[in-house]
């Protein structure tokens, strides 16, 4: 069954699990550096915006102006223009290690407009009450703030997990591997539809997958 798989894709089972695996890490570790990045950033947005706990207009100017100047960059744009950076942080400017760079840089600055959204939705009288009881603005950040949006929050970082999966097909360019690579290259490139056909039907599976398990937890959240 196996070998008539690959006869009829026209490439083997172990660089197709290859491609996946490559796909998995480059998501996975792109998410993890961008949230440790985005989340902050989104945070900051709230707290230094006008009528924020930290009203800072010139914080807040330089912030909201430097992601949206990322966020503007097409990210096939974007792989290029930071390629000096990527070759300074990763010694490589092709591979899988070379896409994480663009792939956090194009993730950070969404996560953050998406984190930004989620907090901004929390009722303000809830924030009033916790400065009201002396709360510091560390425990009105993470008592108060932070467990009232975690539902939109989860959503928020589902929604930013499936627009970065959409772009790790593009690392393909940057033979930064991955199922987006082997389309390209051992597809598009080689007139090969079928193996198109099904690495368009593993990508709607991994977004099924992560839309699911994102629904899920947002739901058991509010209902808690």
């Amino acid at each position: 069954m196996i070998q008539l798989m690959e006869q009829y894709l026209g490439i083997s089972s172990a660089r197709m699990l290859l491609a996946a695996n490559q796909t998995i890490y480059m998501l996975c570790s792109s998410l993890l550096f961008g949230a440790l990045i985005g989340i902050p950033l989104g945070i900051l947005l709230v707290l230094t915006r006008k009528n924020g706990i930290l009203d800072n207009k010139a914080l807040y100017f330089i912030l909201n102006n430097v992601i949206n100047i990322v966020r503007s960059v097409p990210f096939i744009i974007l792989l290029v223009v930071i390629m000096p950076l990527t070759k300074a942080i990763v010694s490589t400017t092709i591979g899988t290690k070379a896409a994480l760079v663009p792939l956090v840089f194009y993730i950070a600055p969404y996560l953050a407009r998406l984190v930004e959204s989620s907090l901004l939705e929390v009722d303000s009288g809830i924030i009033e009450a916790a400065e009201a009881m002396g709360a510091s603005i560390f425990q009105v950040i993470w008592h108060f703030l932070l467990p009232e949006a975690l539902g939109s929050l989860i959503l928020a970082l589902t929604t930013g997990t499936i627009g970065l999966l959409g772009v790790t097909a593009m690392a393909g360019s940057i033979g930064g591997g991955g199922v987006g690579d082997l389309a390209l290259t051992y597809g598009y490139q080689q007139f090969n539809t079928p193996l198109m056909i099904v690495t368009v039907i593993v990508l709607i599976i991994f977004v099924q997958c992560i839309q699911s398990i994102g629904t899920h937890l947002s739901k058991k959240v509010r209902t808690h």
